[in-house]
């Protein structure tokens, strides 16, 4: 899947900001998370979903049980997601295998070759 340049451009510079102004271009979003923890759990909108507006990235915490936990986790999470968002793969040059390696492989297989065929010989 190819990023779009504008989308990788905007993930390295909500990269480099720090953690409030990145949560400002975030929509939060609260919600029952559900689960294990208890009744605390299952009646408080302990869970937070955060889309981050320029890139359309979207994370979720639910693991802990206090609102404030979740949202910080989620910021973890966000920056890890916009961190790959924003790695640009090195790009592959294609090469061709040299004449030695090519040589060395026909060498192997005409020993397999007459291996077999001496194998036949003997039936």
């Amino acid at each position: 899947m190819e990023i779009a340049p504008h989308i990788r451009a905007a993930a390295r510079r909500a990269l480099s900001l720090p953690g409030d102004a990145l949560a400002a271009e975030c929509d939060e979003e609260f919600f029952v998370a559900g689960g294990p923890g208890g009744q605390h759990r299952n009646k408080t909108a302990s869970g937070v979903r955060l889309v981050h507006r320029p890139t359309e990235v979207t994370v979720t915490a639910t693991e802990r049980r206090s609102q404030a936990q979740n949202r910080s986790v989620a910021l973890v999470r966000l920056r890890e997601r916009l961190q790959a968002l924003s790695h640009v793969p090195k790009r592959r040059v294609a090469t061709k295998p040299t004449r030695g390696a090519k040589e060395r492989r026909l060498e192997a297989k005409r020993h397999t070759s007459e291996r077999k065929s001496g194998r036949r010989d003997l039936e």
